[in-house]
C-alpha cells in the first residue's frame, strides 16, 4: 500500500498526523481550503461525490479527516454524506483501506463510571455527534457489504505532548496527543484486517483518571499509547 488519499487535509488533525506518514506513504492531501503548511493540496469538495470520485481514482487508501461542526446544514454535508461519498467511492473504486474519524460518544452517558473500555456508543442528542454517529453507521454498512477493512478512531482533545510542567491546566478523558494518533493511523493502515471489517477504537493518552481504557485497540491493533504524560500534571502535596 503506497498511495494514500488524505480529506480534510488542511484541518485541525491531519496537518499534525500526515508528516510522520508521508515519509513511507504517498500522500495526496485534499481540501476546499489552503494547507496551513502551504503543502500542495487538491481541491475536493466531499460534499459532492463527483469530485470524491475522481480524486479517490488510484488510491490504496483513504484517510478521511473532513469534519466541519457550526454550520446545521453544511455540517450534515460534510460529515454525514461525505461520509457516505467516500465510502460508496472506494466501494465503487475495488479501495479496500478506509481510516475514519470522530468524537468520542459515551461520556455522557458513562463518565460516571470507571475502567470502561469498549461500551454501546451513547451520542446523546448533540447535533454534531448525531452526524458524526450517523457516519460510522454508514461506514460499518458499506465495510460489512463491500468488504472494505475500515478502522474509526474516537477521541476528545487533541494536542501536542507536553514538555514542561503544567500549571493551571488539565486533560480532560479521551484526550490523545498528536503522536499517539500518528501511531494509531500508521497502525491502522499497515493491519491487514479487522474483525467484521469495521472496528471503531477509543484512543487516549492519558490514563490518569480510571475512566477509559484502550484495551481495544492494544488488542486488535498493536497499539501502545506514548505513557507517562501525566508525570506533566503531578503536584507535591506537604
Amino acid at each position: 500500500m503506497r498511495k494514500v488519499l488524505v480529506l480534510g487535509a488542511s484541518g485541525n488533525i491531519a496537518p499534525y498526523v500526515t508528516p510522520d506518514l508521508e515519509k513511507d506513504y504517498d500522500l495526496y492531501l485534499s481540501d476546499i481550503v489552503p494547507h496551513p503548511d502551504g503543502k500542495p493540496v487538491i481541491n475536493v469538495d466531499i460534499t459532492s461525490y463527483p469530485d470524491v470520485l475522481e480524486v479517490c481514482r488510484g488510491m490504496d487508501a483513504i484517510m478521511n479527516f473532513a469534519v466541519l461542526r457550526d454550520d446545521p446544514v453544511v455540517s450534515f454535508e460534510v460529515s454525514t454524506k461525505g461520509a457516505y461519498h467516500v465510502m460508496k467511492a472506494a466501494a465503487e473504486l475495488g479501495i479496500k483501506k478506509v481510516v475514519h474519524t470522530g468524537p468520542q460518544l459515551v461520556r455522557n452517558a458513562y463518565d460516571h463510571e470507571f475502567g470502561i473500555s469498549d461500551p454501546p456508543l451513547a451520542p446523546g442528542v448533540g447535533y454534531y455527534g448525531i452526524t458524526k454517529y450517523l457516519s460510522m453507521e454508514i461506514c460499518e454498512i458499506f465495510s460489512r457489504t463491500y468488504d472494505i477493512q475500515t478502522v474509526c478512531f474516537l477521541f476528545n482533545g487533541l494536542g501536542a505532548k507536553p514538555t514542561e510542567v503544567v500549571t493551571k491546566g488539565d486533560f480532560p478523558p479521551f484526550t490523545v496527543v498528536w503522536e499517539d494518533l500518528q501511531h494509531a493511523c500508521r497502525l491502522a493502515l499497515e493491519i491487514e484486517s479487522v474483525p467484521g471489517n469495521f472496528q471503531s477504537f477509543n484512543l487516549l493518552s492519558y490514563f490518569a483518571q480510571g475512566k477509559y481504557e484502550v484495551e481495544k485497540a492494544k488488542q486488535m491493533l498493536g497499539f501502545t499509547p506514548m505513557g507517562g504524560l501525566e508525570d506533566y500534571f503531578r503536584r507535591v502535596t506537604d
